[in-house]
């Protein structure tokens, strides 16, 4: 294929999931006091297996840059709720203005206060989901947060972020993830959008340590990451340098490469990929 050519069909593949119109949750709860600390709920549509609907917390992407925010991935919860699951989209605090990618500390403070009030709202918003039976997915920049609020139990000690335990997790589903920051900062994946998340030049090796799902594991914690081969915004070798990292740590993540896919596919309700990418995440809901 030649670059005009998946240049073209990445483009065409980005337009595909713009295009459908936002969908409203059911419910909007706040965990915390700025506008951006919001979850949108989506109650199941159907029943999508036996007893109570598992929960999937959807994190969106965008690179933590501003413009995007939860609405353009409401379809694709849709589209979950309307497969039988629960599902809680985060809303978080992206950069500061249009062009920087995320703010620290509060992108991580926002992820992680949030997944620690998730499960008392999930019981008071929705009644009819078990939130013990809960899946983590995100997207690109929210596969990345995905992966690191699963990971929170192995940060380093003293890390605010911290906590005590393994949260209560069925699985990561981590959907074209910036999955490990040093190879997504070679890469140049979104601009340089890795190394803004950190702070630049001045802390990017210091918050790393703090940041990058790659350098937290094993987390114990079943994990799956799915990828379009011809992914030309995060490219595949970015979840197989997070796949080879959990190997050498003792730790087995799977990893599901779907041929002629890119980035966008996977979250498009319209696309094949997005039935893949649903059916990875009953595997472990349910």
């Amino acid at each position: 294929m030649t670059d005009d050519v998946a240049a073209a069909r990445a483009a065409a593949e980005e337009e595909s999931v713009f295009s459908h119109a936002p969908v409203d949750p059911d419910a909007t709860a706040a965990y915390g006091d700025h506008p951006d600390q919001v979850i949108d709920f989506f109650a199941p549509r159907r029943a999508g297996g036996p007893g109570p609907a598992p929960v999937v917390v959807v994190l969106h992407g965008g690179a933590w840059r501003a413009p995007y925010d939860r609405r353009h991935i409401s379809p694709f919860a849709d589209f979950l709720a309307r497969r039988g699951f629960a599902v809680a989209s985060i809303e978080y605090r992206r950069g500061g203005d249009d062009s920087l990618a995320g703010r620290w500390p509060d992108t991580f403070d926002d992820i992680a206060a949030a997944l620690d009030a998730l499960p008392a709202l999930v019981r008071q918003v929705l009644p009819q989901a078990d939130p013990r039976r809960t899946v983590l997915t995100g997207h690109s920049a929210g596969g990345h947060l995905a992966l690191w609020g699963a990971s929170r139990h192995v940060l380093p000690a003293g890390s605010p972020w911290r906590s005590g335990g393994p949260v209560t997790l069925r699985g990561v589903v981590a959907l074209a993830p910036i999955a490990d920051l040093a190879i997504a900062d070679k890469l140049d994946v979104c601009g340089g959008a890795a190394r803004q998340l950190l702070g630049g030049d001045e802390h990017f090796a210091e918050r790393q340590l703090y940041a990058d799902p790659a350098l937290l594991l094993p987390t114990g914690i079943a994990t799956t990451l799915v990828q379009g081969r011809t992914d030309l915004d995060v490219p595949q070798a970015v979840a197989e340098s997070y796949a080879e990292a959990a190997a050498k740590a003792g730790e087995m993540v799977g990893v599901t490469l779907l041929e002629d896919v890119g980035h966008f596919p996977l979250i498009d309700p319209a696309a094949d990929a997005c039935a893949v990418v649903v059916e990875e995440i009953a595997q472990l809901a349910w």
